[in-house]
Parts: structure tokens; C-alpha cells; sequence
């Protein structure tokens, strides 16, 4: 086993953690990009909104695909319900 195997190997259970977060909370986090956004936008007065919107779409685009990995056995896995 390579070294990048071995590093690969020691990462995937903290992966597999983030994941799990992220389909957990994906609504808080997206919300908070949005509010991010927008105060980083208002410091700027609006001189790098099309760059802001532009990073935050491409960030919650992301978001979605950590969100809606696939499992191993076949489809995308379901974010459990929130109570």
C-alpha cells in the first residue's frame, strides 16, 4: 500500500463524518453563505457582486453534491428528516 492509500485510508471515516454533517445541515449552511454573502457584499458597496453571487452559487452547488453523494449500493443516499 502506497502512501496515498495509506493517507487515503486514515481520511475516509473524517470524510464520511463531513458528509453526514453536511446532508444534516445543509439548509443552516447554505443560509449562512447566503448571509456571508450579503455582508461581504455591503463592505464592498456591490463592487464584486457578480463575483460574490458567482462564488456563493458555485459554494452551494458544492454543498449539494456533498449532500447528495452516492452510497455504494447505487442511488443517492436520503438526508434524514429534521425534527
Amino acid at each position: 500500500m502506497g502512501l496515498l492509500d495509506n493517507l487515503k485510508a486514515r481520511l475516509a471515516p473524517a470524510k464520511e463524518r463531513a458528509g453526514g454533517l453536511v446532508q444534516q445541515h445543509e439548509g443552516a449552511i447554505g443560509a449562512g453563505l447566503e448571509k456571508v454573502a450579503g455582508v461581504v457584499d455591503a463592505k464592498t458597496n456591490g463592487k464584486y457582486s457578480d463575483r460574490i453571487t458567482s462564488g456563493t452559487g458555485k459554494a452551494k452547488e458544492a454543498l449539494g453534491r456533498i449532500a447528495q453523494r452516492e452510497e455504494p449500493g447505487g442511488g443517492p443516499t436520503v438526508p434524514p428528516a429534521s425534527s
